[in-house]
């Protein structure tokens, strides 16, 4: 009986654990000159390496950070150049980045939107995506 009751246990304990997110890691490289973006899942990295720079700003976006950070969702996207290099994502700016001012990377989770109890629970929303920023500064 105890045996059956630790199974039960264990099963219980599998099924609740949440898959982990992904852990993204930025550095400046080229004397701050370029963004070093690490973490993501090589399928995605390959399949999205064949497609345009558009789909690379879906995926990252890198944005100056106002003063006012209540803004900072209507800022216009730092145009610039994406490369993948050994399993890393290689953003060099068109413009070179200021010194002291702050910007920060959002990363769009597509994978966020995995469960119907996010919505019942009310975690999410239709159409909502999910998104972390990175702020770093040059």
């Amino acid at each position: 009986m105890k045996k059956l009751l630790l199974l039960i246990l264990i099963f219980c304990v599998g099924c609740t654990a949440k898959p982990p997110a992904p852990s993204i890691h930025i550095s400046l490289t080229d004397s701050n000159r370029s963004l070093k973006i690490t973490g993501i899942d090589p399928v995605i990295l390959n399949d999205i390496d064949r497609d345009t720079i558009k789909n690379w700003q879906s995926l990252f976006a890198i944005y100056r950070l106002p003063a006012d950070t209540d803004v900072k969702d209507y800022q216009p996207v730092q145009p610039g150049k994406y490369q993948l290099k050994d399993s890393a994502i290689i953003f060099t700016p068109d413009t070179s980045f200021v010194k002291r001012q702050l910007y920060f990377i959002r990363f769009y989770n597509y994978a966020g939107n995995k469960s119907i109890w996010d919505y019942v629970q009310g975690k999410t929303t239709k159409g909502q995506l999910h998104y972390t920023d990175l702020i770093f500064k040059p």
